[in-house]
């Protein structure tokens, strides 16, 4: 009986195998350059979406007077946003931007969200929502909040926007003058001449997010005072009315 010998497969020789890779090479080198600014364009878009969500609060928050609280003592919404731009050069009073997640069905006495610590178990949407807020550093409610933060704290320093020669430009920080240059500096929102406070509002992003941060040997005194050499992160042109 004659010997079978089956056939050996055959494999790919080193001029296939390097051909073959060089046809992958090329086919990855057009998807990346096809896919990569499509995804450069989706994260451009998304920060320019969580800017403007950033730059909506604070505007909103600042003409919003909300019982229970510091702002309760002002007449008016333009009042509180006068201290607010004024002040947001004090570290005592500095102005805070975050989101948080707040329960849907307990609301504190100044109509936001009771803080959700734990979501262990919890359903986004059904048990809580994430909120974005604008506080003063010296708000009572910013320690709660802070126990259930979701992503970074910006720091916000505003300065009013004033005229002069014959554009828009930054005025002294920690005060509120005439836009126009006609007065001196108003003691108060009552004391304004104008409508509308024009300001440049610097948006910093904090190191923490601690409550002992903020406390008084936390390190934010520190930070706060540092950020006079640093350049913000983004910076936006806003305005209140009265």
């Amino acid at each position: 009986m004659p010997t079978y010998f089956p056939s050996r497969k055959r494999g790919f020789t080193l001029i296939e195998t390097l051909l073959a890779i060089g046809v992958l090479t090329v086919l990855l080198t057009g998807f990346m350059m096809v896919f990569g600014p499509a995804v450069a364009g989706i994260r451009k878009a998304l920060n320019v979406e969580e800017v403007d969500r950033i730059a909506t609060t604070l505007e909103q928050e600042m003409v919003t007077l909300r019982s229970g609280s510091a702002s309760s003592a002002l007449k008016t919404g333009f009042a509180k946003a006068f201290e607010w731009i004024r002040d947001s050069n004090t570290a005592s009073e500095a102005l805070l931007i975050y989101q948080y997640r707040g329960r849907l069905t307990s609301l504190r006495a100044d109509g936001t969200p009771t803080p959700e610590p734990a979501i262990k178990g919890k359903m986004p949407g059904k048990d809580y929502v994430v909120v974005t807020m604008a506080r003063r550093k010296s708000d009572a409610q910013l320690t709660e909040d802070l126990a259930a933060v979701e992503g970074g704290v910006y720091l916000v320093k505003c300065t009013q926007l004033v005229f002069a020669n014959g554009q828009m430009k930054p005025g002294t920080p920690g005060t509120i003058a005439d836009p126009k240059g006609k007065g001196g500096n108003a003691a108060s929102a009552d004391d304004y001449p104008d409508a509308v406070i024009a300001f440049a509002a610097d948006f910093f992003t904090l190191p923490s997010k601690k409550a002992s941060y903020f406390g008084p040997d936390g390190g934010f005194n520190k930070t706060f005072a540092s950020l006079k050499n640093k350049k913000p992160v983004f910076t936006r042109n806003l305005a209140v009315r009265r």
